[in-house]
C-alpha cells in the first residue's frame, strides 16, 4: 500500500488531484458523547445553562467542515455542497449520537470534512455541558461511508 501524502523521498506533500475525474462525493461520519443521565436530561429538557446544546453543536460542525483545509495541513480546500449534522439522544449510552454528512462535486473526497464536522460538534457538546459534568467521554469517532471517486463506494463493516 502506498501512502499518497508522501513523495518518493518520504517528504509530506499535497496530492495532485488535477487528473482525477470530477464526481459527486459524499462522506458520512459518526461520533458520540457519553454522559450521565442527569446531564443528558439537561439537553433533552432544554435546560442547559449555555442554551440549545444541539443547535450550537450543529452550527459548529457545519463551520468546521467548511474550514477543514485550514485545520488539516494536506487537505484540499473544497467547495462543499452539503453539510448536515444529526444529533440524537441515546439513553443506552447515555448521551448523544452525532452523524455528519458532507457532500461536494469535485476531484477529491470529503471524508476529512465529515470527520472534522462530527469531531468539532462533539467537542462543542462537551463545551456546552462541561459546567454540569467534566468527565464526559467523546468517541468513538469514525467514518461510516463514502461515495464517489476513483476508489468507489465504501461502507464501514462491508467486506
Amino acid at each position: 500500500m502506498t501512502l499518497t501524502h508522501f513523495d518518493a523521498t518520504g517528504a509530506a506533500h499535497m496530492v495532485d488531484v488535477s487528473a482525477k475525474d470530477v464526481t459527486d462525493r459524499v462522506a458520512v461520519a459518526e461520533g458520540a458523547v457519553t454522559m450521565a443521565p442527569e446531564t443528558l436530561a439537561l439537553v433533552t429538557s432544554g435546560t442547559a445553562k449555555k442554551g440549545d446544546v444541539a443547535g450550537v453543536a450543529r452550527l459548529a460542525g457545519i463551520m468546521a467542515a467548511k474550514r477543514t483545509a485550514e485545520l488539516i495541513p494536506l487537505c484540499h480546500p473544497l467547495p462543499l455542497s452539503k453539510v448536515s449534522i444529526e444529533i440524537e439522544p441515546d439513553e443506552s449510552l447515555p448521551g448523544l449520537r452525532l452523524v455528519a454528512t458532507v457532500g461536494t462535486t469535485g476531484r477529491t473526497g470529503v471524508e476529512m470534512e465529515a470527520l472534522t464536522a462530527v469531531s468539532l460538534a462533539c467537542l462543542t457538546v462537551y463545551d456546552m455541558l462541561k459546567a454540569a459534568q467534566k468527565d464526559m467521554v467523546i468517541g468513538p469517532v469514525r467514518l461510516l461511508a463514502k461515495t464517489g471517486g476513483k476508489s468507489g463506494d465504501w461502507q464501514a463493516g462491508a467486506p
